[in-house]
C-alpha cells in the first residue's frame, strides 16, 4: 500500500528534526574534547581548522591522511591538535 503524500512529508520532517539533534549532540561533543585539547586558546582560521579535523577524520577512518602508523604516533607527541608543523595557529 502507498503513502499519501501528507505522510511522506510529516516523515522527512521528523527526520530532519532528528538529524539535527544529533548534529547538535556531534557539535557539542566535539566542541568538549577540542576545548579540553585547548584548541580553544589558539587563534586558528576557521578553514585550516577544518582541513586539520579532515586529517584526524581520515586517520580514524583508516584512509591515507598523510600519516603511516609510524608518523602517527610522534606527530601527536610533537604536534598538539590543530596545528601543522608550520607552527600555524600558535599565538
Amino acid at each position: 500500500m502507498k503513502k499519501p503524500s501528507s505522510k511522506i512529508r510529516e516523515e522527512i520532517a521528523k527526520l530532519q528534526d532528528q538529524l539535527k539533534a544529533a548534529e547538535t549532540r556531534e557539535a557539542e561533543r566535539i566542541g568538549r574534547v577540542a576545548l579540553r585539547a585547548g584548541l580553544g586558546e589558539l587563534e586558528i582560521d576557521e578553514t585550516e581548522m577544518q582541513a586539520a579535523f579532515e586529517e584526524v577524520a581520515k586517520r580514524f577512518r583508516g584512509g591515507k591522511g598523510g600519516s603511516s602508523g609510524k608518523e602517527r604516533g610522534g606527530s601527536a607527541q610533537t604536534n598538539p591538535p590543530g596545528t601543522t608543523s608550520r607552527g600555524a595557529g600558535e599565538a
